[in-house]
Parts: C-alpha cells; sequence; structure tokens
C-alpha cells in the first residue's frame, strides 16, 4: 500500500493543521524551524495555506477572524470515507461535533469534533486534497498522541468511531495505549492522570522529525517560541516539547537509527 493510500484508511491520521492570530508571524516561525514553503489553501476556510516541501503538502495553517479568540493548538485529523456518517457516529458514541461537516471547495469535506474527554480532532473526507504528501522527511509531521487523563474509556471511543484495534502497555505505572489499523500502528493514546497542563486539558499532540532535537529546540526559543519539555531519550527516538509564539504545542523528534 502507498503512504497516499494508507493515509485514505478510515482512521488513519492523515493532515494536522493550525489556526493562529498572526498568520504571516507564523508562517515565518515554520519556514525558519522546518524550511517550510507555503502555497494557497481552499479560500472556502478564509485565509489558509498549506506548507510545502519539496513542493509536498505537509500541514495546513490558517488565521483566526479577529473577533475569535480560540485555543491557539495544532489540530489531527482523521481520515473517513464518509464526514457525514462519521459525525453522527462521533455524536452517537458521546463526542461532539462542533463545526461541520462541510466542503473545503474541491479539496474535501470536514468537521471538528472532540471525544468524550474533551480532545479536539478532526475528520477528512479526501476528494482533490488526500493530506500529508511526504513521510518521513525532517519537518514532517511523524506520529500524533492523545495526551488523556486515562486511556481505557476514551480507547474505546475511538475503537467504536474508527475500528481501531488497540494494544496497551501492560505496567502499574504507565498508561498506553497503541492504536492499529490493519496490523500498522497508527498513533496512540497516552493516559497522564493529574499531569496534564491544566490550561489545556486533553489534547492531541502532533510530532514532527528532525535532524537534532536539542538544536531544534534552541531554535524555537530564538524564534520566540518556548520550550515545554526539555529534550529527553522517549522510546522512538530523542523528543522536546516545545510552543510557537502563539503557544501552540507540539513534539520534536530526532528518530532513533535502526
Amino acid at each position: 500500500m502507498t503512504e497516499a493510500a494508507a493515509r485514505r484508511v478510515p482512521g488513519t491520521p492523515c493532515w494536522v493543521s493550525l489556526i493562529v492570530h498572526g498568520l504571516d508571524a507564523t508562517q515565518n516561525f515554520y519556514a525558519e524551524l522546518f524550511g517550510w514553503e507555503f502555497g494557497p489553501g481552499p479560500e472556502q476556510l478564509g485565509p489558509y495555506v498549506r506548507a510545502l516541501i519539496d513542493g509536498k503538502e505537509v500541514a495546513g495553517i490558517g488565521q483566526l477572524p479577529p473577533e475569535r479568540h480560540l485555543p491557539i493548538a495544532w489540530t489531527t485529523y482523521l481520515a473517513t470515507d464518509d464526514a457525514d456518517v462519521t459525525a453522527e457516529m462521533i455524536r452517537a458514541c458521546g463526542g461532539t461535533v462542533a463545526v461541520g461537516p462541510l466542503d473545503a471547495g474541491d479539496a474535501g469535506r470536514m468537521a471538528l469534533a472532540s471525544d468524550p474527554g474533551g480532545a479536539v480532532f478532526g475528520i477528512w473526507q479526501a476528494a482533490r486534497h488526500v493530506g500529508t504528501a511526504l513521510a518521513g522527511a525532517a519537518g514532517t509531521p511523524v506520529w500524533n498522541e492523545l495526551v488523556t487523563r486515562e486511556t481505557a474509556t476514551v480507547a474505546k471511543f475511538y475503537q467504536a468511531v474508527f475500528g481501531y484495534e488497540a494494544e496497551a502497555v501492560v505496567s502499574a505505572d504507565f498508561d498506553y495505549q497503541t492504536l492499529h489499523l490493519d496490523g500498522r500502528p497508527v498513533a496512540s493514546l497516552h493516559g497522564v492522570g493529574h499531569g496534564l497542563p491544566r490550561d489545556r486539558g486533553p489534547h492531541w499532540m502532533t510530532y514532527f522529525e528532525v535532524v537534532d532535537t536539542d538544536e531544534a529546540a534552541l531554535h524555537v526559543m530564538e524564534l520566540g517560541g518556548h520550550i515545554l519539555q526539555p529534550p529527553r531519550e522517549g522510546s522512538s527516538g530523542r523528543v522536546a516539547t516545545v510552543a510557537d509564539p502563539e503557544g501552540a504545542a507540539f513534539t520534536i523528534v530526532q528518530s532513533a537509527k535502526p
């Protein structure tokens, strides 16, 4: 299965998007950090651009209307064959659909929702725009993880809506599940209990590949961002959790070499 085909499989994280107050300043930050260039996105979404690496789309950034004051956060989009049916499933399973489903021009059909714990995510029914078109290179999203209070209850929600198979880490002090589709790991759930940031609550976290985590973390600070969790060794490589100048948190990872 090609990467593009895999991203169409329902439940697969297929896109990440960020809506901010200062579109130009945010573009400059990520261009300097990840080497992104930008092209126009669907006009139906308001001011919106798609980030490019070697001409291939890797993420989206839009601008909030001046009167809107919403939390600034990266949003993970999960693929669906039918956004309307998935939206009904989300509601039936205890989630909330806040926006849509609605058409994004000829790119596809989308909705914004939240799980029973309150974590926001998107669903994407691809048409012309399949989603992230490049995998593994520096500057690309390489993993998505739900940071939540506990995984048992919320895992049932995502399994019911998207058909995931869940593999739990058996540990007395570590609440972690990996979500699989067709035997392929696609995302994870991490229960942190009272370790959730008070100002964020449950949320999806996007991991972006970098060449050197320590250097990238320093560069984030030089560009006006913040280090939320300093560089450390993780199961997938060397990671750090950072935030851009508007406060959108994300994780940078220097993947472990085989």
